[in-house]
C-alpha cells in the first residue's frame, strides 16, 4: 500500500464513517482490506483503492463495514447495566407515571447484545409491567443489523458477559446456536444509521447509550454528536458512554453525574436557546439513594 493509497482511505473513512485513523495505523487498514480485496478478486489494496474511485459503492460500503469495529458482548462492563437497573429505572419509572412510557437509544448498537441486555433487564422490572417500553437500536453496518435482528448467538457469544439463569429464561437453544425468545427480540428496533448524518427524526429518548464508539472519532466530530445528542434526551434523562470515554473537555451540552462512572446528565443551565424545547429550570434525573 502506498503512502497516497493509505491517505485516500484515511480521508475517506473519515467522511464516511468518523473513523479518525492516525498516520500509524496502515498495518491496521492492510489486516483488514487485505482479505476483502482478495474476496473481490483483486491481487491489493492499491487495486481495491483504484476500484473505489471508479464509484464502486457496494465495494466502497464493504470497506467501510471493514474498517469498524464490532467487538461487543452482553452486560459489557457491567457497570451501566447496573446503573441502569438499580438508579436510572428506579427513577424514570417515578417520573414517567403519568405517560407509562420509556424510550432508550442504543447508538452504534452492533450485533445486539447491548439493546437486548437493556431489553432483558426492562423485562425483569416488574414495576414496568404494562408499561410502553421501546429500545431504538442502529448502527451503521448493515451486517450486523442483520445479524442482531434474528437474535442468534453461538455458544461463544451467550458465554461472555450473560448470566446463566438469563440464558436459560430469555433463550432457546438450537443445536450449538442460542435464539433470544421472540417477546425480547420484538422490544428492540433496529435501523441503519450514520452519526455522522442527521439522527433527529429518531425523536426524544429518556436514555442513550453511546459506548465505545465515539473514541474513534475526532475532538471536533464528537462535540457536535454530543450537541445534537443533548438536544434529543429529556431534561431528566440520561446519557451513558463507555468507561474510557467522558465528556469532560469535549462539550458542556452534558455534565458527569456524580459517582456514576461513565453516565452524564444534560446540561441545562446552559439555559434554553442551547436546547431546543427544553426549559433551564428542568431538574436532572435523581437518582435513588439505595443504589449508591
Amino acid at each position: 500500500m502506498t503512502p497516497s493509497d493509505y491517505e485516500y482511505l484515511r480521508k475517506f473513512l473519515k467522511e464516511r464513517s468518523g473513523l479518525d485513523l492516525s498516520a500509524d495505523k496502515q498495518y491496521l487498514v492492510e489486516s483488514r482490506l487485505v482479505p476483502l480485496a482478495r474476496k473481490a478478486g483483486l491481487p491489493g489494496i492499491p487495486e481495491l483503492v483504484q476500484k473505489m474511485k471508479g464509484s464502486a459503492e457496494a465495494l466502497t460500503a464493504e470497506v467501510v463495514e471493514a474498517m469498524t469495529t464490532n467487538e461487543t458482548f452482553f452486560f459489557r462492563d457491567k457497570v451501566p447495566f447496573d446503573h441502569l437497573k438499580e438508579a436510572v429505572l428506579p427513577a424514570l419509572i417515578q417520573a414517567r407515571a403519568a405517560r407509562r412510557s420509556i424510550r432508550i437509544w442504543c447508538a452504534a448498537s452492533s450485533t445486539g447484545q447491548e439493546p437486548y441486555s437493556i431489553a432483558m433487564i426492562l423485562k425483569e422490572t416488574q414495576a414496568l409491567s404494562g408499561w410502553r417500553t421501546e429500545i431504538v437500536a442502529t448502527d451503521l453496518s448493515q451486517a450486523v443489523l442483520e445479524k442482531s435482528r434474528a437474535g442468534i448467538f453461538s455458544q461463544f457469544e451467550v458465554q461472555r458477559g450473560l448470566p446463566i439463569q438469563m440464558l436459560v429464561k430469555h433463550f432457546k437453544q438450537t443445536g450449538e446456536l442460542w435464539q433470544l425468545n421472540a417477546d425480547i427480540r420484538a422490544m428492540v428496533q433496529h435501523r441503519q444509521l450514520n452519526l455522522l448524518q442527521d439522527f433527529s427524526h429518531l425523536g426524544t429518548f429518556d436514555v442513550i447509550f453511546c459506548r465505545n464508539v465515539l473514541i474513534y472519532f475526532d475532538q471536533d466530530t464528537k462535540a457536535r454528536i454530543f450537541e445534537r445528542m443533548s438536544r434529543m434526551i429529556e431534561p431528566d434523562g440520561a446519557l451513558v458512554l463507555g468507561a474510557a470515554e467522558s465528556v469532560v473537555g469535549i462539550t458542556d451540552a452534558f455534565k458527569p453525574y456524580p459517582d456514576r462512572r461513565g453516565m452524564y446528565c444534560p446540561n441545562t443551565a446552559r439555559g434554553a436557546g442551547a436546547r431546543s424545547g427544553v426549559g433551564a429550570a428542568a431538574m436532572p434525573l435523581k437518582l435513588v439513594a439505595a443504589a449508591r
